[in-house]
Parts: structure tokens; sequence; C-alpha cells
């Protein structure tokens, strides 16, 4: 990346952050994601070779810190204080981009599998069940995909494969519609009382399924825009 100088704070935060990836790694790990695959996992498109050097690139900087992984297999990435200091610059992007290139938005564009792996990270662990449960998410389109989420122990294990245990909760609809209320365009309960989200299971865990999410961090602007009155 071009040297913009250091004559400006703004010319030398872009330096560090302005490169094409950087702010969506940086969103990642804010988001807590510590390990090389799970990053990869929630930036499709981004190559392994070219995330190896952003990383390596804010490690640089000051932003992240490579620490040996705890099972003894590789590493993970923790922000620093400066690192984690940017989480209001990610934040504050978001809201900007919600407020002025809100008709610009696609969120019916995202794949199956980038919007099941960005749910399972949303969670609200104090509200899980005691016992194990197991969703099953049936995607009916753009294309039939089926994903499940195994909750336990206060985890959530993203299968593409039956995990192996019995299906506590059926869930079917169009990626689009839950991409929808995932990022705050509608509510759960309204997609599924339009029948666009269908919810099967016991009554008890039917109810509390959309307490385990806390959804996207933009849902509660993001739904204040989707829901503001058309000005002429």
């Amino acid at each position: 990346m071009a040297d913009y100088g250091r004559y400006c704070p703004v010319a030398m935060a872009s330096e560090v952050m302005a490169d094409r990836w950087t702010p969506l790694i940086v969103r990642e790990l804010v988001l807590g994601n510590t390990r090389f695959n799970d990053i990869a996992r929630a930036l499709p498109g981004i190559s392994r070779s070219l995330l190896v050097q952003r990383l390596r690139h804010l490690e640089r900087n000051g932003v992240l810190e490579t620490w040996p992984s705890p099972t003894g297999h590789g590493n993970e990435y923790h922000l620093t204080p400066a690192g984690r200091d940017l989480e209001r610059v990610i934040d504050s992007l978001g809201r900007w981009a919600i407020e002025w290139l809100f008709d610009e938005m696609e969120p019916h564009e995202v794949e199956p599998t980038t919007l099941m792996w960005w749910m399972h990270r949303r969670i609200d662990r104090d509200r899980f069940p005691p016992r194990r449960v197991v969703i099953e998410w049936r995607h009916t389109a753009p294309a039939p995909e089926t994903i499940w989420f195994v909750l336990e122990h206060g985890t959530v294990s993203v299968c593409m494969q039956h995990p192996g245990f019995d299906i506590d909760l059926v869930v079917t609809m169009a990626t689009a519609d839950l991409a929808d209320v995932f990022q705050g365009y509608r509510r759960w309960q309204e997609a599924v009382d339009s029948g666009a989200i269908s919810v099967s299971g016991p009554p008890r865990l039917v109810s509390a399924l959309p307490t385990w999410f806390v959804w996207s961090p933009w849902v509660d602007v993001t739904s204040a825009r989707a829901h503001r009155p058309v000005t002429a």
C-alpha cells in the first residue's frame, strides 16, 4: 500500500486499515473470531494467502497478537488494546453505511453457509437450555440446503452433515427471509406470522428459539432505517 505520509492522522490510520479486506478482518476479530479458519469462513471470497498477508500486516502495526492455540495445534489471533479500540471504528462504519447506503444494500445476496456462520457466533449463552438442543435449518431457496446447529455447553457447533443426534427443532425458510431477520429488516415473529419462516418442535423450544440469538450487531439501526417513513 502507498505511504501517505505522517503529516495527517487520517493518512496514518489509512495505512493500517484501508487495504481491501482489512476492516472486515478486524470486524471478525472484534466479534470474537480468533482462529484462522473461522475468520476465513466468515469472509467468503478472500484467499487464504491474502488473509495471511493481512493478518501479518495487522500484527506488524500493533493491532493483533498471535498466540499459540490452547489445543496445541496452530495459532490464535487476539486484538491488542489498540485493536480493541477499533471496535468504535467498525461500529461507526456499519452505522454510516446503514444510514447513507441503505438503498444499495443487498442482504439477500448472502449464502446459506455464510449466514449460518454469522448466526452461530451471535448468541446469548445465558438463555441456552440446560440440555443439548439440535436445530435443523432447512434453506429452501435460492437452492435447497440443510445445516445443523448443536447447542451444548454454551456453544454452537455448525454442522454441514447430520450431527447424529435427535433433531429438536426444524426451521424452514428461504435464506433471504432468515437474512432479513438477522440483519434487522424484519422481526422474527413477523417472519413466522407471515409464513416466511416456519418452526416445528416442542412449543417451549419453539418460543425460546429466537431468544438464543442476538442477530446482527446493527440489527436495531437497520430496523429503524427500514421502517423509517418515506419522505417526499
